[in-house]
């Protein structure tokens, strides 16, 4: 069984005991968190939702809470010697799925 769930503006395809890396999302490591945005559940039997599935909802268990590595943004106009360097990490959570609830 499977489903698709919304997380952060994305779409994610998930599984029960798969390990998912989403957006940061509230809570600390060992917690669980419950996403009810589900908008399909796949497997032998088929729900789509329009846009959610009613009723259905994903449980997942957070495994730990990082930052990905260092994005280097390099700003230049040409010919003007204007120029910035940034750095930026984005967070992100690590999740595995525990149960698909449909």
């Amino acid at each position: 069984m499977y489903a698709i769930i919304e997380t952060g503006g994305k779409q994610i395809k998930v599984a029960e005991g798969q390990a998912v890396y989403i957006e940061k999302v509230a809570g600390e490591q060992g917690e669980t968190v419950t996403f009810d945005k589900v908008l399909f559940v796949g497997g032998s039997d088929v729900k789509v939702g329009s846009p959610l599935v009613a009723g259905a909802t994903v449980t997942a268990k957070v495994e730990k809470q990082g930052r990905a590595k260092k994005l280097v943004v390099f700003k230049y106009k040409a010919k003007k010697n204007q120029r910035k360097k940034q750095g930026h990490r984005q967070p992100y959570t690590k999740v595995v799925i525990e149960k698909i609830n449909a």
